[in-house]
């Protein structure tokens, strides 16, 4: 039995994702901040709800120690948390601005990840999985053929491209680690309006991910269609 925890499962893709890996047989950890939104979607696919803030040194702390408590291990680590931050004029962004951002996105994923390496190092197929986006990189938001070259979004697309790298860094240093980026490409939530495919579109890749044998990749990003230029 493969025992996968996803953070900010409790809606759209993290949801979908859960759902999705459930049904495949893994024994899914619904990571969510919300404890009552967390439990009913948890509730709903048969999976169990483990509160966790990701920006929250002591929450995560608490929930990779009640994974431990009660699964005794982990085998997949989906870091599926984010934030799409503020939006407008550049002129007008702070500091503040871009520190929230960063701090649910990329620092979310080390906090995380760092707290439950040694229940994924008992695993025998370790996996971490990093929900990244071609917002964050260079040659498709270049690409005037790409959707991703049609909208400025910065500071969602600077912790997203810093995402890819910390994924590609991590599976050089983590040896016996396998750790992939998937972009879900422009999915139907709130993130984007309702605009783009389906939810279950959008979780393909970071499915695909969390189901590698042994055997599978590292150091990969990719969408529904395969590998993406970073």
């Amino acid at each position: 039995m493969t025992t996968t925890f996803i953070t900010g499962a409790n809606k759209s893709l993290g949801f979908e994702t859960a759902r999705r890996l459930a049904d495949a047989g893994h024994t899914v950890l619904l990571g969510a901040r919300d404890p009552e939104r967390g439990r009913a979607a948890a509730d709903a696919i048969g999976a169990r709800f483990v509160r966790i803030d990701v920006t929250d040194d002591a929450s995560v702390r608490a929930a990779a120690a009640d994974v431990a408590a009660h699964e005794g291990t982990l085998d997949v680590l989906v870091n599926n948390a984010g934030v799409l931050g503020r939006i407008g004029p550049v002129e007008e962004y702070t500091a503040a601005d871009v520190s929230a951002v960063l701090d649910v996105n990329v620092v979310g994923i080390v906090r995380v990840t760092h707290a439950f390496l040694p229940l994924l190092r008992t695993s025998s197929n370790p996996v971490i999985v990093n929900v990244s986006s071609g917002m964050g990189s260079f040659g498709l938001t270049q690409d005037p053929e790409r959707i991703e070259s049609q909208y400025a979004l910065p500071l969602y697309s600077a912790s997203k491209a810093a995402v890819t790298m910390l994924t590609t860094q991590y599976a050089r240093e983590l040896k016996g680690v396998k750790v992939n980026a998937a972009d879900p490409g422009q999915t139907a939530t709130d993130f984007t309006g309702g605009l783009g495919h389906t939810v279950a579109e959008g979780a393909e890749s970071i499915v695909t991910l969390a189901t590698i044998g042994p055997d599978g990749p590292t150091g990969r990003f990719i969408d529904r269609a395969g590998n993406l230029p970073w």
